[in-house]
């Protein structure tokens, strides 16, 4: 098994022996059901990494591990109300297998496991800990309202598509590498950069997952190509789109997202050709290679050893290198 597989498995041990089955059912029930879905475990396991990187063994690093990892799925469990979305991981959601006002409560009381996760942690580790979740906490909310406000309007600039994408997903993997830091006692500015390289990673993330839902080889990406356009998201594509099209391609492009869903065929290759012909595609690809750079220069500026370095920075091009 791989370094990151261990990692992984570490975790997962770890969660499979804390999932809490108590009463009332109907409340812990939805948590353990979400919480066993599976997923990358990408958060959980960069704060292990995070600890071994900075000569902490990785079992002291497993509360705050499974804090990130009950706050995140906390989101998923509300985002999943908001979005009305029936499937998450291929699975019924929670509000649909049981109800909304059981997914609200639910989601609460994991976002409350989360804070109790840290409790065993020394009182400076403890404050500094919860001081960064409750930061992190925030921004994401931040995001999700963005977002929300976002797919009523017409006039969303670059600049706020990007810090709508940095709170709602980029901060989150910050902070789990940055938990990790704390927990080995890595010094302030360490921790920090180590921040700083996760939230860049996030970045890079979120904008070639927006790519490669218009481009990528679907066999591979393990998704369906074109959801987002289907579903009339304003991605960073929508975004490059308007800022480098003629008035006509942008008039074009606001016509096939106001465009009903019975022509889907046709309006993914007339989008998909917008995104090519006005260079979107190309200065998306850029951003990615840009974020992913910014993201790897922070790494460099860590004083770790250097072995432990390059787990990171093979970390990051492992999981920037999906197939397109």
């Amino acid at each position: 098994m791989d370094y990151i597989g261990k990692q992984r498995q570490l975790f997962l041990d770890h969660l499979a022996k804390n999932t809490l089955q108590s009463q009332p059912h109907n409340l812990y029930e939805p948590i353990s059901y979400l919480l066993t879905l599976g997923g990358k475990r990408l958060r959980p396991v960069l704060a292990l990494m995070a600890a071994d990187c900075f000569n902490a063994n990785p079992k002291d690093a497993l509360p705050a591990a499974m804090a990130v990892e009950a706050f995140h799925n906390f989101t998923l469990m509300h985002d999943d109300i908001m979005d009305a979305a029936p499937l998450r991981r291929g699975k019924t959601t929670v509000h649909h297998k049981w109800n909304i006002n059981t997914a609200i409560l639910s989601g609460d009381a994991m976002l409350i496991q989360a804070y109790q996760q840290l409790e065993s942690y020394s009182p400076a580790v403890f404050n500094s800990l919860t001081r960064l979740l409750s930061q992190t906490a925030l921004e994401v909310c931040e995001g999700q309202q963005y977002d929300i406000d976002f797919e009523t309007r017409d006039d969303v600039s670059l600049q706020e598509y990007m810090t709508m994408i940095t709170q709602k997903t980029a901060v989150l993997l910050g902070c789990a590498l940055q938990m990790g830091a704390i927990v080995a006692n890595a010094s302030d500015a360490d921790s920090k950069t180590l921040y700083q390289f996760g939230v860049q990673l996030g970045i890079a993330f979120q904008l070639q997952d927006d790519y490669l839902d218009t481009f990528g080889d679907p066999a591979v990406f393990g998704k369906q190509v074109g959801g987002d356009i289907i579903e009339n998201k304003k991605t960073i594509l929508y975004h490059q789109t308007l800022a480098l099209g003629s008035s006509t391609q942008q008039q074009q492009l606001h016509k096939e997202f106001a465009s009903s869903s019975n022509r889907t065929r046709q309006k993914l290759e007339t989008v998909k050709k917008l995104f090519l012909e006005t260079g979107a595609a190309k200065t998306t690809q850029e951003m990615i290679k840009k974020h992913t750079q910014q993201a790897f220069e922070y790494l460099n500026e860590l004083r770790i050893d250097a072995a432990k370095k390059q787990i990171l920075l093979d970390f990051g091009s492992a999981i920037m290198q999906r197939a397109n």
